[in-house]
């Protein structure tokens, strides 16, 4: 059924890297639970309010919820397509992060809804009446809900879509919850417990937890969170595969959005070759990380000197006096300046951040190590990263 309709309603559906495409995937995703979703809640709420189920009610809002959340995707997908312009120079993509704290904010205030009227039902409780319809629509609704599971699995995993895969997950919890009020009518009706308030009060707690999921997964990348594991692999490969980077640091990848992506990177080169062959192989990698990834990616040029054993001893040196300290601490970039009365190591210390606090008290144990080099005297000139740059 998912093939048919992308198919069907998507063209260029095998092309996910084109924008235009992830717009229309998501589109698809959107009409489709907006349509299945208010069919669901018309049929609950008719059925909920003839038996008079809290539980089923809830239920029935709850899909309301889910078809309010789809308009808002859509718009969320529409807007996100919008090229750049001169006032947002970086696109627009993130407004589909922010349709995403939309629906977050309509799940909590219905969840908080469903709680009270839950509680007044637990409070003065009131007979179900079990029927072959109510059981009909139960069954329908799970089956219903398992296949939108399903398939916006699929369409999120396509398109790599943190939304999509957010509302299958909705999708997934739908359905054991629409299963706990098929639950207690059943009980009701062999044994006569009155369980519907109880049930309702645990899918409010459902909704609400399910919201709380979601607004942290979309809140992440709009504070800046760690660049996608996957994607600095694909960059390091890039970079590793060229034979004259020597080593490289300082990777930082800014999030816009889905296919809106900029990184920035520094790479080593041989101080000895010409600049302008390193300046053309830097160009062909940023430009070869644009085609194969969809990451504008911006290259520094450092050139690092070889062949120098005074370097190289000190390099190692410095190196392992730190990984006496921390074996978690690396270096790069490490250059050596000599003067008439001392050298200058001049480098990067790259430090986790459980140990980030601690900068001065490294810098002071370096130096009181470097005292006793015979070939000083050494006066260190340090820079601290982040090792999530690194």
């Amino acid at each position: 059924m998912t093939a048919l309709l992308l198919r069907i309603f998507v063209k260029d559906h095998k092309n996910t890297d084109s924008p235009k495409t992830r717009s229309a995937i998501g589109s698809l995703s959107g009409f489709v639970g907006i349509a299945a979703n208010f069919v669901l809640f018309l049929a609950k709420l008719f059925i909920g309010t003839v038996s008079g189920s809290v539980a089923i009610t809830a239920d029935a809002m709850n899909n309301l919820t889910d078809a309010s959340s789809s308009i808002v995707t859509l718009i969320g997908f529409k807007l996100a397509e919008k090229p750049a312009d001169e006032d947002h120079p970086f696109g627009h993509a993130r407004f589909e992060y922010l349709s995403g704290l939309v629906v977050a904010a309509l799940i909590l205030v219905i969840g908080f809804e469903l709680a009270k009227t839950s509680v007044n039902k637990i409070l003065s409780p009131s007979p179900v009446d079990f029927s072959v319809p109510l059981l009909t629509v139960l069954v329908i609704s799970i089956a219903v809900k398992l296949w939108l599971s399903l398939f916006n699995t699929r369409l999120g995993k396509m398109i790599n879509s943190s939304t999509l895969l957010a509302t299958a997950l909705d999708s997934r919890n739908d359905v054991v919850s629409t299963f706990a009020v098929l639950l207690a009518a059943i009980i009701e009706a062999i044994f006569g417990w009155q369980i519907d308030g109880f049930v309702g009060l645990f899918i409010a707690g459902f909704i609400l937890f399910s919201a709380f999921g979601l607004v942290k997964e979309i809140i992440n990348p709009l504070l800046g969170e760690a660049a996608d594991p996957q994607l600095k692999r694909s960059v390091v490969e890039l970079l590793t595969g060229e034979e004259k980077v020597l080593a490289f640091h300082d990777l930082m990848v800014h999030d816009y959005g889905p296919g809106h992506r900029f990184a920035s990177v520094h790479v080593e080169m041989d101080c000895k070759e010409d600049p302008m062959v390193c300046h053309d192989i830097i160009d062909d990698l940023e430009r070869t990380c644009l085609e194969k990834h969809n990451v504008n990616l911006v290259i520094h040029y450092d050139p690092v000197v070889t062949g120098n054993e005074e370097l190289s001893h000190m390099r190692e040196t410095v190196r392992s006096i730190l990984s006496d300290y921390d074996p978690s601490i690396t270096i790069h970039d490490f250059r050596m300046v000599k003067g008439t009365s001392h050298t200058n190591l001049i480098f990067d210390i790259v430090l986790p951040y459980s140990i980030f606090s601690k900068k001065k008290e490294i810098k002071a144990y370096l130096d009181e190590k470097l005292i006793s080099v015979p070939e000083g005297p050494y006066y260190t000139v340090v820079t601290f990263d982040p090792a999530a740059f690194s």
